[in-house]
């Protein structure tokens, strides 16, 4: 790392302290964060056996230090825990907290040389053994090729007691949280490449389109401010993915729209990284991303990939996700959280027409967040417990569909015609 570059710390999320007694983690700790942030593992034995320095109380400490840990992170507060950390063991159970409570782990490593840790303890009351200082450190070294490859989100390493001292923290927000931002939004349900209907119900929603030399749609703008939010699956399937993509692109970088992927963008993005074996459906979606050149193909995987995997809006009553989140993954960042918000959660049987049957999750929310997703085609709008599905089944010959936040009210057109068939195409909307 170079010394004028803050640390990015995610926020809400553990930080894990790693470095042997003496290596300066405390005072990297009481320099960065706020005291309520640190767990310490001196702190946790002298709350159990009033003497910081009580080998004996390391037990006790430890289930001190791992109950505030995860009480911390199950209320999303960005948590530091100051221990050795050096053992495997140690940090592997830090990460399991972390994994249980859906937050990401950040690895803050403190290499500082043996002799220059001795010479600092020898100055404590409390002062450890040199030789297990030396021990430590030599663990430390074992660990250094292992923490890189363990479940941290992030790992940085401060080499020296120059860039121990000089080193600061930069916390950030998590990518899903935008709970500063109240809109209003526009929300649109699954546009599946049927770039005309979106752009007809842009339209009706009052927004501007504009145009780039050749007639294309490349952005749209509200007269009073409003932006869209698009709750992914932009392609396959329709008429123009392509299209679709450019649309939602332009939008996103003016600022006029949000956009969560879909289970559709996520299969997009594997493929372009030349990762599994593309269907039909997304065979024909490349082979258009293909036709507008190498640079579009560039700019879509950029897009595709970045995309945060659900919102968390105006002040945490809104939460947009392509697939729908139950209220105990809302504001929180792990594979199972982004696999929810882009499949769901498949109960591992089929239904008639061999379609994968998911768990109801809408039927047991719960929550005081409103959630509006897509995903799975329905035949109309239905809240049901706050939630709503915003798939209409466009591309099955439905309607495109679009839900006003704070108004609540619906706007829907009807798809041009069947662009393809659906197992279940005559329980959707029919085309008018």
């Amino acid at each position: 790392m170079t010394n004028d570059r803050p640390l990015d710390l995610p926020s809400p999320g553990l930080v894990v302290l790693i470095g042997p007694s003496g290596a300066g983690k405390s005072t990297f700790a009481a320099r960065n964060f706020a005291p309520t942030q640190v767990v310490s593992s001196d702190h946790c034995r002298a709350l159990v056996s009033d003497d910081p320095a009580d080998q004996r109380a390391t037990g006790d400490a430890f289930a001190v230090l791992h109950h505030l840990v995860d009480v911390r992170l199950r209320n999303k507060r960005l948590t530091v825990v100051d221990a050795t950390n050096v053992r495997e063991h140690d940090r592997q159970g830090l990460l399991r907290l972390a994994k249980q409570h859906d937050l990401p782990a950040t690895a803050v490593v403190l290499d500082v040389p043996a002799e220059e840790c001795v010479a600092r303890n020898a100055g404590r009351r409390d002062k450890p053994d040199p030789a297990v200082t030396r021990q430590q450190h030599a663990e430390l070294h074992k660990a250094l090729g292992k923490v890189e490859n363990e479940r941290f989100r992030r790992v940085h390493v401060l080499r020296g007691t120059g860039e121990v001292d000089s080193a600061t923290v930069r916390p950030h927000g998590l990518a899903v949280d935008r709970a500063h931002d109240h809109g209003p939004f526009d929300v649109i349900g699954d546009v599946h490449g049927c770039r005309r209907e979106w752009e007809e119900l842009l339209r009706r929603l009052g927004y501007r389109l504009h145009h780039d030399g050749s007639g294309r749609a490349v952005d749209a703008d509200h007269p009073e401010g409003r932006r869209v939010v698009l709750l992914g699956d932009l392609v396959d399937r329709g008429p123009d993915s392509a299209g679709s993509l450019r649309l939602a692109m332009g939008m996103v970088a003016s600022g006029n729209a949000l956009a969560v992927p879909g289970n559709h963008e996520h299969k997009l993005v594997r493929a372009l990284r030349g990762r599994g074996r593309p269907s039909a459906g997304l065979a024909r979606t490349l082979e258009e991303l293909s036709s507008w050149g190498e640079e579009f193909e560039h700019r879509v995987l950029e897009f595709c990939s970045g995309l945060p995997h659900h919102y968390v809006l105006a002040g945490g009553d809104l939460v947009v996700a392509h697939a729908g989140l139950p209220q105990h993954y809302h504001g929180r960042d792990s594979g199972r959280v982004r696999s929810f918000a882009l499949y769901g959660a498949p109960t591992g049987e089929r239904d008639e027409a061999g379609l994968p049957v998911r768990h109801p999750w809408a039927r047991d929310y719960r929550g005081r967040a409103v959630v509006l997703y897509g995903h799975t085609p329905v035949s109309s709008l239905e809240w049901v417990n706050r939630t709503l599905c915003l798939d209409t089944g466009c591309v099955f010959g439905g309607w495109l569909s679009a839900v006003r936040y704070p108004e609540y009210t619906t706007e829907s057109v009807a798809a041009r015609q069947r662009y393809q068939t659906h197992p279940h195409s005559e329980a959707l909307a029919p085309t008018e």
